[in-house]
């Protein structure tokens, strides 16, 4: 019995000292998920932004531009994979990573593509090195803290790809599966194609006033995407690794969360079980006690 209440008074021991970490972070997360969130509220209304205005430049320059026109053949297709640097985070990055198979089986065997994969994130950076997989190029170390300078040269390294195309080695496609962030209980993984073109707004415009307006272009249409396209791809990226960010640290205080909340079941079970080992212990010392008194009694 002794032994039975030292070790549930271990255990309960060893679980308190983890509600004590899964505290700690949950904290952590509440803390940082603020300014995250606030981060995706200035930049969402840019991206959209400057995806209206490139959209617009698109439809009525009547140009052809390199980012902005279908390949004949699509050979290759980039797919950038922005999942976590660290885990308990609840099934966060697994979500993106199963996305990210998903369309990947739809690329390479229904549409008889090549899958260039780019990572962010050490969990994706594990993911493909344990199964043998190789991949274009990953960046890890920032997931929950991406800076700007980072988004443009992941968008500059794409680009770039884009641009050569699959006949020098680089894709015909890119697209984007990242975790958009809706509510601090809500997010959802998408997979976006960010080139060539493609329109991609939250809501449909409804009104009239929400039409493209006409523009004039000053020198020209061309020369009007060659400085707009990179800042689009730009603000794409970096509105995704926020988004992301944002998306993490809320998956991460809700897993923290209900880990304090197992612990602390955990640590009632624990001091139960011990309380009724210290009463069965008492009860068969009183018996062996009763018992022997009664045996001297009767040997009297």
């Amino acid at each position: 019995m002794g032994a039975q209440q030292r070790e549930y008074r271990q255990r309960s021991r060893s679980v308190q000292s983890t509600k004590k970490i899964t505290r700690a972070m949950e904290l952590i997360a509440a803390s940082r998920v603020v300014k995250a969130r606030q981060r995706v509220a200035q930049t969402t209304p840019y991206a959209n932004a400057i995806t209206r205005a490139v959209s617009a430049v698109a439809s009525y320059a009547d140009v052809e531009h390199p980012l902005t026109t279908e390949r004949e053949t699509v050979r290759r297709a980039g797919v950038l994979i922005i999942t976590s640097d660290r885990g308990l985070a609840g099934a966060y990055s697994g979500n993106v990573l199963k996305r990210s198979e998903q369309l990947r089986e739809l690329l390479v065997e229904d549409e008889g593509k090549e899958m260039v994969p780019y990572l962010t994130g050490r969990k994706a950076e594990g993911y493909f090195k344990f199964r043998g997989r190789s991949f274009e190029q990953s960046w890890s170390g920032f997931s929950d803290a991406p800076t700007f300078e980072l988004a443009r040269e992941i968008a500059q390294r794409l680009t770039a790809d884009f641009v050569a195309g699959s006949e020098n080695g680089g894709v015909d496609e890119i697209h984007v599966v990242s975790t958009r962030f809706i509510t601090m209980v809500t997010q959802e993984v998408q997979v976006v194609r960010l080139l060539p073109l493609e329109v991609v707004e939250d809501e449909a415009p409804e009104q009239a006033e929400d039409i493209y307006p006409l523009y004039e272009f000053e020198p020209d249409g061309p020369q009007v995407l060659d400085a707009l396209l990179p800042k689009y791809v730009t603000s794409r990226i970096w509105n995704a690794l926020l988004q992301a960010s944002a998306s993490e640290l809320a998956a991460r205080q809700r897993a923290m969360k209900s880990a304090t909340d197992n612990a602390e079941e955990l640590i009632k079970t624990y001091t139960r079980l011990a309380n009724q080992a210290r009463q069965a212990e008492i009860t068969q010392e009183i018996s062996e006690i009763v018992g022997g008194a009664s045996a001297l009694a009767d040997a009297k």
